[in-house]
């Protein structure tokens, strides 16, 4: 095959290469300027939110630092309280 013949297809197939990688308004810059870059990431999270403002019927509660701090503590002493356990098929204490 003669050189110039062959400097012409890999020219081609560059060019060629080069072009699928062009978004709509033709940049090469695949993560700018196209509207849907992002859309599947968007549409899962959106689908895992049910309410993304909930509102409730009670406030809720106040927090201390004091009681966080506390409970720091015991887990570092081992000394952690045991919540109570109950049973999850009628959902009362046992």
């Amino acid at each position: 095959m003669n050189t110039k013949r062959t400097r012409i297809l890999l020219a081609g197939a560059a060019i060629l290469a080069a072009s699928a990688c062009t978004n709509n308004d033709g940049r090469l810059d695949l993560t700018q300027g196209d509207p849907t870059w992002g859309d599947a990431n968007r549409a899962t999270m959106a689908a895992q939110v049910i309410d993304p403002s909930p509102e409730y019927d009670t406030p809720i509660p106040p927090t201390s630092a004091s009681n966080a701090v506390r409970a720091a503590d015991r887990y570092r002493e081992g000394t952690v309280e045991q919540p109570e356990r109950i049973k999850t098929t009628d959902g009362g204490p046992q």
